[in-house]
């Protein structure tokens, strides 16, 4: 950084040999969290879902900006938010450059860029047939928070309390996306649900893909409340950002002892195929289709 807060705009300097990869995501009060949500946890929020864009590109977070619109100034509600926004930057050495408010409905809104080396960012397109899939950590938990939360799903309180933490503080795979660079055909994030990500990522890779649905990842909440919720959550709610990627079969072991030295838990969960279509089969051999293929920024 070059030239940071104080001035008209931040001037920032990328080294040589890299790109400048740049992600921006806007998080609206009753939409992407609650109005009564602890202040902290919406700071955090609202950076981890850009880290969780560029850990899937490969890229090395750097710089952020934020706007802030709010209904009325509150000193406490801001040290909150700045708490939480902060202790998630320090640790991907993120620095804040620049940003806005203004007065309204309560809404987050953070620019984050980064760096990739020339050539090197993962993307979308580039999964073959025959390539595994892989998902780190566990998909779902966040739609049983919201479930609970909106009185369709009953735990205890200490499984309220494990989903709602799933839900409220993500924590994006960074080193891992930035460490898969020279392994990975294909990466996206997990935001909408993992039905739909893969069915981004197998579009802009013109393949298909066959999704194991006995292999996905699972936590023992959502174990323990299977038989209430099936698969729908894990494929459908989203909010996981969680990375979904895909490599070649023979880089699968490399994967799998990445994956232990960054204490991710990695699982390989399916095949990209020759076909159009993504099919998830169910333990009895079956294909299972979801009721909905994840969410919809606007939903009519």
């Amino acid at each position: 950084m070059a030239l940071g807060i104080g001035d008209d705009a931040a001037i920032t300097i990328v080294p040589g040999g890299h790109q400048l990869v740049t992600t921006v995501d806007v998080l609206v009060a009753g939409v992407h969290f609650h109005e009564s949500a602890d202040a902290h946890s919406v700071g955090h929020k609202a950076l981890a879902v850009n880290l969780s864009d560029l850990a899937a590109m490969g890229a090395t977070p750097a710089w952020a900006t934020l706007g802030l619109v709010m209904p009325a100034l509150d000193e406490s509600w801001l040290a909150r938010f700045g708490a939480g926004f902060f202790a998630l930057a320090r640790q991907h050495s993120v620095d804040l450059v620049g940003g806005d408010t203004a007065q309204g409905p309560l809404t987050v809104m953070v620019q984050l860029s980064g760096r990739v080396p020339r050539g090197m960012a993962m993307r979308r397109s580039g999964a073959k047939p025959g390539d595994h899939i892989y998902v780190t950590g566990s998909v779902g938990d966040a739609g049983l928070a919201l479930m609970h939360a909106n009185g369709a799903l009953d735990l205890s309180r200490d499984q309220a309390a494990a989903v709602r933490e799933a839900f409220d503080y993500p924590r994006p795979r960074v080193e891992l996306g930035e460490r898969l660079r020279t392994l990975a055909s294909a990466a996206i994030d997990i935001s909408d649900g993992l039905a739909a990500d893969l069915g981004h990522l197998a579009a802009r890779s013109d393949a298909g893909a066959e999704l194991l649905l006995t292999h996905l990842p699972l936590s023992t909440v959502y174990q323990a409340h299977f038989e209430d919720i099936g698969w729908e959550a894990a494929l459908s709610a989203g909010d996981d950002y969680e990375l979904c990627f895909t490599a070649v079969p023979d880089h699968h072991s490399e994967i799998m002892c990445l994956a232990a030295q960054c204490n991710v838990a990695v699982s390989r969960v399916g095949t990209m195929t020759t076909d159009s279509d993504i099919h998830f089969v169910d333990r009895d051999g079956h294909r299972f289709a979801p009721k909905t293929t994840g969410y919809a920024h606007f939903r009519t």
